[in-house]
């Protein structure tokens, strides 16, 4: 039987890797799990109700796109949140979580060739693998540019050879970035859209950390757009509820971009999408409408941010998070660093190696550790007193 090679060069992904790494070896001590983005926070009262309410409409297939109801809700968001109006019926697609349409965008949107060539798309490295595989599903090239200190975390696009972006078709930019926690301003969106402009590919969006910031939130790639006139089908957005919510298990996002854009990523999505089920979409649009519980969510985070702050504040190369919910600390080794804090603090952290590739330029993650700040505050102090006696006593 033959199979394809496709996907040959892939790493094995982030969590298998660190099961390997660490399972074979007591933890040191009470266990504290820090490596999973899973929020822990509680998700707002009112949501068991709403499922409860419309439980028969399990007994429904649910549309695709997503209820009326919920897209309008989604509109009147991004109307609030960045100032942009999307017409829910044409340029808004409910999804099953970001990472099926961050997944399925290649296939809906990637060209068979650009230039003459085989396509290629560009994304941060580190990345969401889900980025990459994207990519060679559509038979493209995916092409990793270093996200660095350097840089302020943000990849500097610009600095691509040109023949390389003269084939780009689509490039991924996660913004408020995971794992550094860094967020494009409007500097940085003008001039990413300016490139997307000149060289003709399109922008993807990952915003699902958004609402996830200390004081001043993100600007977003469609408000920059709307304000500079960008074409609306270069900028593809993709959000969450998993983390502005604490709704991971929901299973529900959205996707919203020009008319075009958003009828290709339905087209496809009408044959092989997952569609978020009627009851969950009654959450979704009770969720989309409310503020209160991201205000609430965001608090206890910043919270968190003070407390690393505080603790990890004069660690050398020690960067505060601009938003997320993910510390990037700098270590020589990363897998070495994961598997001491194991071993003698119980602490389970991810080595930033599993989140990046090797280029040209070298590996941006292999000098760090991924923390993840999902847990209450207390233990978030907990894990991070062991993590600086360990590391940096």
């Amino acid at each position: 039987m033959q199979f394809p090679d496709r996907f040959s060069d892939l790493p094995a992904y982030a969590f298998p890797r660190l099961r390997g790494l660490l399972d074979s070896y007591p933890a040191g001590n009470e266990p504290i799990a820090m490596s999973i983005g899973e929020p822990k926070h509680a998700f707002p009262e009112w949501v068991t109700g709403i499922i409860v309410d419309h439980a028969a409409e399990f007994g429904r297939y649910p549309p695709n796109e997503g209820t009326p109801e919920l897209r309008e809700a989604i509109a009147g968001w991004l109307k609030r949140r960045y100032g942009v109006d999307a017409a829910s019926e044409t340029q808004i697609s409910t999804l099953n979580g970001t990472r099926e349409g961050l997944y399925n965008a290649g296939m809906a949107l990637c060209p068979e060739t650009k230039a003459g060539a085989k396509p290629v798309v560009l994304m941060p490295n580190p990345f969401y693998q889900a980025y990459a595989v994207s990519a060679l599903s559509a038979m493209a090239e995916p092409v990793y540019v270093n996200a660095t200190a350097d840089n302020g975390f943000m990849p500097d696009y610009s600095s691509v050879p040109e023949d390389v972006l003269n084939r780009t078709a689509m490039v991924y930019i996660c913004s408020p970035s995971n794992p550094q926690g860094a967020v494009a301003d409007r500097d940085y969106w003008t001039s990413l859209l300016a490139l997307a402009e000149k060289y003709d590919f399109q922008v993807l969006a990952d915003e699902c950390y958004s609402e996830i910031y200390r004081d001043t939130p993100p600007p977003g790639a469609m408000e920059i757009a709307a304000e500079i006139g960008t074409d609306p089908e270069r900028v593809v957005v993709f959000h969450s509820l998993s983390k502005r919510s604490n709704l991971p298990g929901l299973r529900s996002g959205f996707v919203a971009g020009g008319p075009e854009t958003i009828r290709r990523i339905k087209q496809l999505r009408s044959f092989g999408g997952a569609p978020v089920p009627m009851p969950l979409q009654r959450v979704s649009e009770r969720a989309w409408a409310d503020e209160d519980h991201v205000i609430q969510n965001r608090h206890f985070y910043v919270k968190k941010f003070e407390i690393a702050d505080r603790i990890l504040g004069d660690v050398p190369g020690y960067m505060s998070p601009q938003a997320g919910f993910f510390l990037w600390l700098p270590v020589e080794d990363g897998e070495v660093a994961a598997l001491k804090l194991w071993r003698e603090a119980g602490l389970r952290v991810l080595p930033g190696l599993y989140l990046s590739r090797d280029t040209a330029q070298g590996n941006p993650g292999a000098g760090y550790i991924r923390v993840a700040l999902v847990a209450p505050a207390p233990e978030i102090e907990r894990g991070l007193t062991r993590l600086r006696n360990c590391l940096y006593p």
